[in-house]
C-alpha cells in the first residue's frame, strides 16, 4: 500500500511530476495553474514539442525550462531519464497536444514508474473532452465509462464491442474523422440501429457540434457528410431487460419434471434461477395443465 502525496505548492526542494492538462480547443480553457508551470516548471515534457510551441504563443508565455519530447513511440526508454531528473529535484510538467496526460495518451507509463518509486505526483485539473461530451450528449451521466479509441482490426473491434453489448454505462470512445463511418456502422452492428448515441466534434473551438440520435441515424449522417475535426462519440448503455414472466418458464420446469425432479423442486430450482416468484410460477404450471 502507498501513501497518496500531493504537491501542488510544495517548497521542499523535492522532485515531482505535474500532470497538467491543456485545452482541447478553446486558449480561454488553459488554467493559471498550467500557465504558471509553463514558465516555471525546471523540465517540460511534450506529446509534439511543434504543439507546445503553438500553445505557450497563443498563451502569450515563454517556457523558461528544458522542453523533451515525450510520445508514444519514445516514452518507453524516456521514462527513465525524466525520472532521473525528478529524483535529482527537478518539477517536471508533462502536458500533451489536449487534455489529461496518461488518459488515451502518454503518460501512464510515467505514472506507473513514479508511483512505483513513491516520488511525489500531482495533477493540474483542465479541459476534458470525455467529460465534454459526455454533458452534451443528452444521455444518462450518472454511470459511464470511457472506452478510448476502439482496436482498428476488424475482428478484434468485434470482440471488444461484444464484450461492451451489455454494458449498462453510458460510454465514450474517441475516433478519427476518416474512420467515424466504419465505426458507426460497428457500433449499430454490435448494438443495433436503434441504440441512443451522440457525435460531439470540434468541442469547444468555434464549429463545435454536437449531433444527436439512433447509432442507425448517425451512421446515414456520417455517409452524407465530410467529417472534420476532433471526434467523441458518446453511446448510451444497454437498456434494462423487460422481466420475464412465470408464463415464460413453465417449459423450463416441466423439462426438469420429465427428468424425474419432483413439481415443487422442479418450481424451486427454477424459481431461484430466474428470481420469478415460487408461488406465481406454481400456479403458472397448474393453470397451463
Amino acid at each position: 500500500m502507498t501513501a497518496y502525496r500531493g504537491t501542488a505548492g510544495d517548497d521542499s526542494g523535492r522532485g515531482r511530476i505535474v500532470l497538467a492538462a491543456t485545452p482541447i480547443g478553446n486558449m480561454g480553457d488553459a488554467t493559471e495553474r498550467l500557465i504558471g508551470l509553463l514558465q516555471s516548471a525546471d523540465v517540460v515534457a511534450a506529446e509534439d514539442t511543434r504543439r507546445l510551441h503553438r500553445l505557450v504563443q497563443a498563451l502569450g508565455v515563454t517556457v523558461a525550462g528544458r522542453v523533451i519530447s515525450y510520445h508514444e513511440h519514445n516514452e518507453a526508454e524516456r521514462t527513465s531519464e525524466l525520472l532521473d531528473l525528478v529524483r535529482d529535484g527537478a518539477t517536471l510538467l508533462m502536458v500533451t497536444d489536449a487534455g489529461m496526460p496518461s488518459v488515451s495518451d502518454p503518460g501512464y507509463r510515467l505514472v506507473e514508474a513514479a508511483v512505483a518509486e513513491g516520488l511525489d505526483l500531482t495533477a493540474v485539473p483542465g479541459a476534458s473532452a470525455v467529460l465534454a461530451a459526455l454533458a452534451l450528449s443528452g444521455l444518462p451521466t450518472d454511470r459511464f465509462c470511457f472506452e478510448g479509441f476502439l482496436p482498428r482490426k476488424p475482428g478484434v473491434r468485434a470482440g471488444r464491442l461484444a464484450d461492451l453489448a451489455a454494458e449498462r454505462r453510458t460510454m465514450v470512445f474517441f475516433e478519427a474523422p476518416h474512420r467515424l463511418e466504419p465505426m458507426l456502422r460497428s457500433l449499430q452492428q454490435a448494438f443495433g440501429s436503434e441504440r441512443p448515441a451522440a457525435v460531439a466534434r470540434e468541442l469547444t473551438k468555434v464549429h463545435e457540434q454536437v449531433i444527436r440520435g439512433s447509432l442507425l441515424e448517425l451512421l446515414q449522417w456520417a455517409q452524407a457528410t465530410e467529417v472534420r475535426g476532433e471526434i467523441a462519440v458518446v453511446v448510451a448503455g444497454a437498456p434494462e431487460a423487460a422481466p420475464s414472466r412465470p408464463e415464460d418458464h413453465v417449459a423450463d420446469v416441466n423439462a426438469l419434471i420429465e427428468g424425474g425432479m419432483r413439481l415443487k423442486d422442479a418450481v424451486a430450482a427454477v424459481s431461484a434461477e430466474t428470481r420469478v416468484s415460487k408461488r406465481e410460477l406454481y400456479a403458472a404450471v397448474i393453470a397451463a395443465r
